[in-house]
């Protein structure tokens, strides 16, 4: 059990080891899928000050951190900070972590694939997506380039 008087070293937040000499918004950063601004509003939904450290957190704020992040809307966070707005699955708005994120773009990937959207033929090539030029950057394998004429 924690107290403010001493400094955990590595604390278990959502599934992630986070490095307790952090501030608050900067360690839940480290958690993927969360920003320093989303960091920052799940400490003040939280109601914990946003300048402590991460190991100075008692037990109690640490499982209310986790609570606040599980479920933002709920805590008046809005919806625009959520990573994953309008599911197509459930319709909702939902705030994604770890291993639920990674497989959730790796399934819309998929989909956009299967349906063959112009987004899911460029991911299917390997090519780039978002419409960034092609015709000099983006090459895998030997470098292609000018050559010097022999004399």
């Amino acid at each position: 059990m924690s107290s403010y008087g001493e400094l955990r070293y590595i604390v278990r937040i959502l599934g992630t080891d986070i490095d307790g000499s952090l501030k608050i918004p900067y360690g839940l950063a480290k958690i993927r899928g969360v920003g320093i601004n989303l960091g920052y509003a799940i400490a003040r939904a939280a109601g914990v000050d946003t300048e402590l450290r991460i190991g100075e957190l008692t037990d109690e704020q640490v499982r209310k951190l986790e609570e606040v992040a599980k479920n933002p809307t709920a805590y008046g966070i809005p919806s625009w900070m959520l990573n994953r707005r309008f599911d197509p699955v459930t319709g909702k708005d939902l705030q994604l972590y770890g291993a639920d994120l990674e497989l959730s773009v790796k399934e819309d990937i998929q989909r956009e694939m299967r349906i063959k959207s112009w987004r899911g033929v460029r991911h299917s090539l390997g090519l780039k997506v978002r419409g960034q030029r092609t015709r000099t950057t983006g090459r895998k394998g030997r470098t292609v380039g000018v050559s010097k004429r022999r004399q």
